[in-house]
């Protein structure tokens, strides 16, 4: 690992509501992450873990401070722009898949290099190449119904790195899965860091998964801690 930074925000802020009801859910976040560096960021329900996510995304606008992509700010471009940018840099896993149930494991894997404007043999031999990655080499014309959910989230991360991003963003990816399959799942994720270099920011409430990280921050009403 590097130390370049290819995530970072300073005095990272949002605040919800208008006029006399407004809730801060976030208040002057510093965070960095580095090239293949593996973090985790723990907090309880409702501390803004999944606030700073979208906003380290650029899914949100923060109410003050920035967010620093490489040396890209993130508040300087327009939405076509950040939409590239998340498009060729970032990768995201949610705790609920997101697939299109009306196509197969490969469909849903090509759909972010169609996006990005590659043709459509390239697009699937990509997405074929990932979904053997993640162990699936033999569902990759099955459709969401025909998946368990454990085979469900690893076709979602392989959608997240089929672009080859320079960082994973990770919401709660395990905390649909009973034990044995999160377990899989985090073991995975982590393998696939180290072999593709890709930096991972993950959002977890699981201790037990995020000791295996190189680093975990608290997020504490709204601080790092």
């Amino acid at each position: 690992m590097n130390n370049s930074s290819v995530l970072s925000c300073v005095g990272l802020s949002k605040t919800f509501g208008a006029n006399n009801l407004l809730v801060p859910v976030l208040e002057g976040v510093d965070l960095t992450l580095k090239a293949g560096e593996r973090l985790a960021i723990m907090g309880s329900s409702g501390s803004g873990k999944s606030t700073l996510l979208h906003l380290l995304g650029g899914l949100e606008q923060p109410t003050s401070g920035n967010v620093m992509m490489g040396d890209v700010n993130l508040n300087e471009l327009n939405e076509a722009e950040r939409s590239s940018l998340r498009n060729k840099h970032l990768g995201f896993v949610y705790q609920f898949h997101h697939l299109l149930a009306e196509f197969s494991a490969l469909e849903n894997v090509a759909m972010p290099l169609l996006i990005g404007g590659q043709t459509i043999p390239e697009a699937k031999q990509k997405a074929f190449e990932m979904l053997t990655n993640v162990g699936l080499a033999h569902r990759i014309e099955h459709r969401f119904s025909e998946l368990s959910g454990g085979e469900r989230q690893r076709v979602a991360i392989a959608r997240a790195l089929v672009t080859h991003p320079t960082c994973v963003l990770a919401d709660e990816p395990t905390g649909n899965l009973d034990k044995k399959t999160a377990e899989q799942i985090y073991e995975l994720m982590l393998s696939l860091n180290q072999r593709l270099n890709i930096s991972l920011l993950l959002v977890t409430h699981d201790a037990y998964l995020a000791e295996k990280m190189d680093r975990v921050l608290v997020l504490d009403d709204g601080k790092l801690v």
